[in-house]
């Protein structure tokens, strides 16, 4: 009976031990998609910033209670708003922010190709003759007579 004991003594030892990992796993997976608040610029996992620390004992202690992360999430959400995600939702009030960089991207090869179409269809008028004179006669002036800057 005593072999039997520790036997399952060390199955529940190990057990929790790999229930700690898989919940330190999950919390620093949450911390990572949760955006510190203060910081705004770095994930709750990143932040040094007090309340980037209260929110990871947080959510420590919210998985420990059994919360799923989608629960987790939901909870800074509603304490914050859903810019507290590090990745914005999809949803109809994101989808411009989602969006946003194609919409520029297609509209910027558009103008770029319409530019390039309307600089094609330009006519390239030639020099007339007595313009042609008058820009030979101005290079000739200015090769004949360099400037005090062209000498420097």
């Amino acid at each position: 009976m005593n072999s039997w004991t520790a036997a399952l003594c060390a199955a529940l030892a190990c057990n929790s031990v790999f229930a700690a990992d898989d919940l330190e796993a999950r919390e620093a997976a949450l911390a990572a998609k949760l955006r510190c608040v203060v910081c705004q610029n770095q994930t709750v996992a990143e932040s040094q910033a007090p309340i980037a620390k209260d929110m990871r004992r947080v959510i420590a202690e919210q998985l420990e209670q059994g919360r799923s992360d989608a629960e987790v999430v939901a909870f800074f959400e509603q304490r914050y708003g859903t810019f507290v995600r590090y990745t914005p939702p999809w949803k109809p009030s994101t989808w411009l922010l989602w969006c946003a960089p194609f919409i520029a991207l297609v509209v910027g090869f558009v103008l770029l190709w319409r530019t390039l179409r309307q600089r094609s269809q330009v006519p390239r008028s030639r020099l007339t003759a007595q313009e042609q004179a008058r820009a030979k006669a101005w290079l000739e002036q200015s090769h004949d007579n360099p400037s005090k800057e062209d000498s420097a």
